[in-house]
């Protein structure tokens, strides 16, 4: 089946029905139209992949229409339609924009041909464009920066259902960046080069949920003075992504189901199906088990979104990424809002805070900071958080890994115009020296148990206690 949405703008009856009919065969959603006002009025409403124009037409000719449409939709691919085949006629259609043109008479499999070149050339141009803005959606997956095992376990979900269509239900608090993690999924999904369109349940009032959905035909209701496309229908080819899913309302849970199991769904006020090639991905912060046992959430729709089913940790959980996200966002912002540093006070203050916004509530932070810190060092005094205590800056779960590296961030810190600070010896002693006092304590002095422990041997064991002042003999 082929892929595309065709507008096909001719006045002879006969030519308009032989190249619908052949197109829809051939797997093409088509819209006909016999003048170049309507076309034009089509082609503002819709987005059509492919236009054929006829060159002569009531209305408004295909060339001025050429034109016309080239401002509004210049991602389409236009061929014209002509009687009148010239090479003039053929060098301005090229000139304003074409992609080709052809010359009546033709055989329809001739259209077919040159639709499928058209659109394939459609496509391999929005690849090239979405490698050039690849860097700003780096850093738009920013977010996900981290080595924490919970982290780990959100890359390789990325990893192993971004190629499929599965439904991917994201939960986690707010600001944790479930927006981000569906943003990837499109990104390195085989839908990349189409459509991502977001919709919030909590953000639009639930009397415009319907229409935001699945748009309105002109006249639908009081105030819907023209047709309007929902997200479902914007997002043909592409993703959905329903943001807070929890918040939506239960009638509108039932039309969204139903939507979603037929592929297919009508405009408020429209009788016309429109038919939806769409992979949905979306999330919330709410319990949705709880609100399906009081009825507020449909179980059939819950298992519909819930195919795979993705937890993002809040902050507070992975402190230890605190650090990484923190010269994330300074590299981030430089461009912007110039080189900085960040104190070794002020990053024990962002490592103990709460974070209850997560990792938005972070860049913010952090963006503010850059702004206040003129000097080039970002200080407690420039961040807008509350001090906390000694304790708090590792987080309760950590693991020994995790606290050994949040003391040596703060040890290498400021070290990069250093040519050389021993810092391995360094290091590995600072390291050495609490453990054997652990062990020899441990083992309340036995130093053949306590070389057992080690791993080492007696002479070694002796030999490093001197070496760190330990007296074998002490309490």
């Amino acid at each position: 089946m082929a892929d595309g949405r065709i507008l096909i703008a001719d006045d002879e009856d006969g030519l308009r029905w032989v190249l619908e009919k052949g197109f829809r065969g051939a797997g093409y959603q088509v819209t006909a139209v016999k003048d170049g006002t309507t076309a034009l009025r089509e082609a503002e409403e819709q987005p059509f992949d492919l236009i054929l124009l006829d060159i002569r037409m009531p209305g408004i000719d295909g060339l001025t229409l050429l034109g016309r449409i080239r401002g509004k939709r210049p991602d389409a691919q236009v061929v014209i339609m002509t009687a009148h085949g010239t090479v003039e006629t053929a060098i301005q259609a090229m000139q304003q924009g074409a992609y080709d043109y052809l010359a009546k008479p033709f055989d329809l499999d001739e259209a077919l041909l040159l639709a499928e070149r058209a659109l394939t050339a459609r496509r391999l141009s929005q690849e090239v464009i979405s490698l050039k803005t690849g860097l700003k959606e780096v850093w738009e997956f920013g977010a996900l920066v981290g080595r924490h095992p919970t982290m780990q376990e959100v890359y390789k979900t990325i990893g192993r259902v971004a190629a499929s269509d599965v439904s991917v239900l994201l939960r986690g608090e707010s600001g944790t960046g479930k927006e981000v993690v569906a943003r990837a999924l499109h990104h390195y999904s085989r839908r990349a080069g189409r459509p991502f369109v977001g919709v919030s349940a909590a953000a639009i009032p639930a009397t415009l949920l319907e229409s935001e959905l699945f748009g309105h035909e002109k006249g639908a209701f009081t105030d819907a003075k023209e047709r309007r496309l929902g997200k479902l229908e914007l997002a043909h080819g592409g993703s959905v992504f329903f943001d807070e899913i929890g918040d939506m309302p239960p009638e509108l849970q039932v039309k969204l189901l139903r939507a979603l199991q037929e592929r297919a769904f009508e405009r408020v006020g429209g009788h016309e199906l429109i038919r939806m090639d769409v992979r949905v991905l979306a999330a919330t912060h709410r319990d949705l088990e709880a609100m399906m046992k009081t009825g507020r959430f449909r179980e059939d729709l819950f298992y519909r979104l819930n195919v795979v089913s993705l937890l993002l940790p809040s902050l507070r959980e992975r402190r230890g990424d605190i650090p990484l996200l923190v010269e994330h966002f300074l590299s981030k912002y430089a461009e912007t809002l110039g080189e900085r540093v960040i104190a070794p006070e002020a990053m024990d203050r962002l490592a103990g805070y709460e974070w209850p916004g997560n990792v938005r509530e972070l860049e913010n932070v952090i963006q503010r900071a850059m702004v206040m810190a003129s000097g080039g060092v970002i200080v407690p005094e420039h961040l807008p958080i509350g001090p906390v205590s000694a304790a708090a800056g590792v987080e309760a779960d950590a693991s020994l890994e995790e606290i050994i590296e949040k003391k040596m961030v703060e040890c290498v810190r400021g070290l990069r115009g250093h040519t050389s600070a021993n810092l391995h010896s360094l290091m590995v002693g600072l390291v050495e020296k609490p453990l054997l006092r652990a062990v020899m304590r441990e083992t309340k002095g036995n130093q053949v148990r306590a070389a057992q422990l080690l791993g080492i041997n007696r002479n070694t064991l002796r030999k490093k206690l001197k070496e760190h002042g330990i007296d074998p003999d002490a309490g």
